[in-house]
């Protein structure tokens, strides 16, 4: 059997880790930029930690807090001016998946002034990204420890930039930090650590190394969305734990084995219905696992026997948390946004018995 697997991001967890890894955070400069959007870093208390840490060991900082919802490239470039400006050596990204994928971003476009907002697609520029620190506040993400940034054009479009540039020098991974969300965003971005895994588990390249992460994360992640669903209530301090670390097991399958077509297709929910993005990714998993049936019927079959359950219960709680139907659905908006995927993407052609822009539309129109 033949793999490629790289995943340079050191990771330290714990509780208190940023404080425990204050001495890291020195090492990689006198300097930095914290990058965040608005609330969540201050709420879980992520920020101020991270200022005490950096204060303990006399390394300056100042805060970008601009960052919203699906980041904006044009955003992002603003932050990588600010950078330059406090002389940062390294960057900070505290926050949920939008923090997160921003801060990689804001690193390529600190070392490199001359690139306008929308040409860091491109991927092609002459100075080597800042180094990056990730700290997360939600459990769902995958950001920490994928060598992937979605980033929002300049048309409200949302693309992946990627690549070993791309990866965390330092991920701090803290469950804490989870504590302060509420049940909505703790649904979705479950949802969105689930569909990481259930992709890859259903994908082409779950070989034998994250067929490990996903073994270790989906049934934990299954039972939290099982809990919630049943109970809308918010998990304990142990279920936050253990959801989170799960979510950073669901991102190690997500790194290696990519997503299928639910993620790209949740694109257009997002963008132009407000539905966030690990619900709209979820919005899509009936289908795709009954595509699995028809087309890998044992991995399929696998699924649910690592889960627990039976296929009722799985579709009716991922569709229900997901809680996409009824959205006024513009079947003219649908035809023109499919358009972007008339050569169809990695994604779409790994999806069992292949997928395609049109697939999409039917998709769409069905919800």
């Amino acid at each position: 059997m033949s793999y490629d697997f790289y995943m340079p991001a050191r990771v330290v967890g714990g509780e208190h880790v940023v404080q425990a890894q204050a001495d890291r955070l020195r090492e990689l400069g006198q300097s930095c930029l914290i990058v965040t959007g608005g609330s969540g870093a201050k709420q879980s208390g992520a920020l101020s930690e991270m200022q005490a840490a950096l204060d303990s060991v006399g390394v300056r900082h100042a805060v970008f807090d601009r960052i919203e919802q699906n980041p904006k490239t044009e955003t992002c470039r603003q932050a990588g001016q600010a950078a330059r400006e406090c002389d940062a050596a390294f960057i900070i990204g505290i926050g949920g998946g939008s923090a997160l994928d921003a801060s990689k971003a804001v690193a390529i476009f600190a070392a490199n002034p001359q690139l306008d907002a929308d040409e860091i697609y491109k991927m092609q520029f002459t100075a080597r990204p800042l180094p990056t620190v990730g700290v997360g506040t939600t459990a769902g993400t995958g950001s920490e420890i994928s060598g992937v940034s979605v980033l929002t054009d300049m048309k409200g479009v949302k693309h992946s930039i990627k690549g070993e540039k791309v990866y965390f020098k330092l991920v701090l991974a803290d469950w804490r930090y989870t504590a302060s969300c509420p049940f909505s965003v703790t649904a979705s971005t479950a949802l969105d650590a689930f569909m990481h895994a259930a992709e890859g588990w259903l994908g082409p390249k779950c070989g034998d190394v994250p067929t490990v992460f996903a073994v270790a994360c989906l049934p934990v992640i299954w039972q939290e969305l099982k809990r919630m669903h049943q109970t809308r209530e918010l998990p304990n301090d142990e279920q936050r734990r253990l959801l989170y670390h799960a979510s950073l097991n669901a991102g190690f399958t997500l790194n290696q084995c990519g997503t299928l077509f639910p993620h790209q297709a949740g694109y257009i929910l997002t963008e132009h219905y407000g539905v966030p993005h690990g619900r709209a990714c979820a919005a899509f998993f009936t289908e795709l696992f009954e595509r699995a049936e028809r087309y890998e019927p044992e991995r399929a079959a696998s699924l649910l026997a690592l889960l627990g359950d039976e296929k009722t219960k799985l579709l009716t709680v991922i569709d229900e948390l997901a809680d996409c139907h009824g959205l006024p659905i513009d079947p003219a908006l649908v035809a023109q946004q499919v358009k972007r995927w008339q050569t169809a993407p990695a994604n779409f052609l790994s999806t069992p018995g292949g997928f395609s822009a049109q697939d999409v539309e039917k998709s769409l129109l069905n919800l």
